[in-house]
């Protein structure tokens, strides 16, 4: 009998990769590339379509090779395809891309944002949405483009997202998932595209941009013949549109079946903390007017979360400024080391001596608050203060921030389940749990996002009856026991927490103003 294996490909912001799964979620094989994208001056993010195919279809032909060497018996019966979020990817009536693809480290619609909320249309949009505007998404992002790349929209016949244009590429069918195109021009309680929100951000003329929107647990599409020779994969395999990484990722951390009342917080180059609201009667959209509400891939779910424009991103400018000393004394040191030495010395360092707010993002913050200006800041420095200390800071704002997002959610739910590229960071786990004040448990399964459009391939298929089943297989049992918070640690960060918050939003009157002075002396 021929083993059932599934295959995922996550196109994610660092990294393009291929996992191949067996049917009960055990991973067999993976293939990657880095993902390489351009940042410019004006603060825009692009990156090539058709070179981000090139290296799905490599990183796919990599892994099917693999699992022809290695499991000489096995069936590959499945392609689920995720991906990075937000961003806008224009292509033409015969599918050719319309200039590069956005991203949503784009910041060149801040001022469309700045301007829709000003007008009340950002509140009316949330209304409907229950997600926030911000330059990153592609309901910004057209309008920027409306007014100032026109050309552009009078050439595009489709906008999507760099999951869906890889989706349209494999299958030759232009769609979204409900969760993309509902947090951008739908309705999060019906799941189907809503025309005053498009009339509210004044695109109601290219309505004919937006797909239709498919969930993948319920419809597939076979692989081209062309796409199929470019990936070493057998034409009309069954090919899954996924929901957003982050969802995806989410599913394959235990957001769902493996326990009632579970957080998700992934940890990577920008933080995301989620939850589950298991009916859409009790959402309760943030009253600031900012995070996302998306449909989860379970019928009648839906997730709340909100995101950090940067997480371990400002670990790594820590790490950039510590290699950057190494190299002043003529020693080049990796960067792991570097890495784990910063994790060490933030555990051994005592808390508090330094608050930092961990918006060290050029694109400012986007939860729980917007500002495009927003930037990171050190508070408290005196001549006492170290490296560890500097490191314990970051880490600790980093857990300051997710408080901050799960309380405007609703606050951290029982259970947090950490994942991303720090999740085996003992510093990040440890001040998880002593900030929020809750277990925090670590998914074993290391490629939660490939992990989470697999299980979608899986109900699909009907390899288990519903999501529930398949996550009882694939996800409990690869939780990790779980890391109680340290009881006088808590006591600590629930002193320091609120002085956090006041400070930022102190200082945030000012960012406009220190942004304005840094470009008009920086060239």
């Amino acid at each position: 009998m021929s083993q059932k294996i599934l295959l995922a490909l996550d196109s994610g912001t660092s990294v393009v990769k291929a996992v191949a799964f067996s049917a009960d979620g055990a991973m067999l094989a993976t293939a990657s590339r880095p993902n390489r994208y351009r940042i410019l001056p004006d603060g825009g993010a692009e990156q090539d379509m058709r070179r981000t195919f090139d290296d799905a279809a490599a990183v796919l032909a990599d892994l099917s090779a693999q699992i022809a060497a290695a499991y000489p018996r096995g069936e590959i019966v499945a392609l689920g395809v995720t991906g990075q979020g937000d961003g806008t990817w224009l292509i033409d009536a015969d599918g050719e891309p319309v200039g590069d693809g956005w991203l949503w480290l784009d910041a060149r619609a801040a001022g469309i944002v700045e301007e829709l909320k000003a007008s009340g249309a950002a509140r009316e949009t949330f209304a409907w949405t229950g997600t926030g505007l911000t330059a990153c998404s592609s309901n910004a992002q057209l309008r920027w483009m409306r007014e100032h790349r026109p050309e552009a929209l009078a050439r595009a016949a489709t906008a999507l997202h760099p999951k869906d244009y890889l989706y349209f590429r494999l299958t030759g069918i232009r769609a979204t998932s409900p969760c993309e195109g509902n947090f951008t021009f739908g309705d999060y309680r019906t799941r189907q595209y809503r025309p005053e929100v498009l009339e509210a951000v004044g695109l109601g003329a290219y309505r004919h941009l937006l797909p239709p929107m498919l969930d993948g647990t319920l419809a597939s599409h076979p692989l081209s013949a062309a796409a199929a020779a470019r990936a070493g994969l057998r034409a009309g395999l069954p090919v899954v549109l996924g929901y957003v990484d982050v969802l995806c990722t989410a599913l394959g951390a235990g957001l769902y079946g493996a326990g009632a009342d579970a957080g998700v917080s992934v940890v990577g180059s920008t933080g995301m903390h989620i939850r589950l609201v298991p009916s859409v009667a009790d959402v309760a959209p943030s009253p600031l007017g900012t995070g996302y509400c998306m449909p989860f891939m379970v019928p009648g779910h839906t997730i709340q979360a909100q995101t950090n424009m940067a997480a371990t991103l400002n670990i790594d400018w820590l790490a950039d400024i510590v290699a950057d000393a190494a190299a002043l004394g003529g020693q080049t040191v990796p960067r792991e080391t570097i890495l784990r030495a910063l994790g060490e010395m933030a555990l051994s360092a005592q808390p508090g001596a330094a608050i930092f707010h961990p918006f060290i993002s050029t694109a400012g913050e986007r939860g729980p608050f917007t500002d495009a200006n927003a930037r990171a800041s050190l508070i408290g420095l005196d001549q006492t203060v170290r490296l560890p200390d500097l490191a314990r800071a970051v880490f600790e704002g980093l857990s300051f921030a997710a408080r901050d997002c799960y309380g405007a959610i609703g606050g951290a739910p029982a259970d947090i389940r950490v994942t991303g590229g720090a999740a085996r960071s003992p510093a990040i786990r440890a001040l998880l749990a002593a900030v929020l004040n809750r277990p925090v448990r670590v998914a074993a399964q290391p490629e939660a996002g490939a992990a989470g459009v697999a299980m979608m391939a899986c109900v699909r298929l009907g390899l288990f009856p519903d999501m529930a089943a398949c996550a009882g297989t694939w996800v409990a049992p690869r939780l990790e026991a779980p890391l109680w918070p340290d009881a006088a640690l808590v006591a600590a960060y629930e002193k320091l927490f609120p002085l956090y918050r006041d400070t930022y939003a102190a200082l945030s009157p000012h960012w406009r103003s220190l942004r304005a002075a840094k470009e008009k002396h920086v060239p």
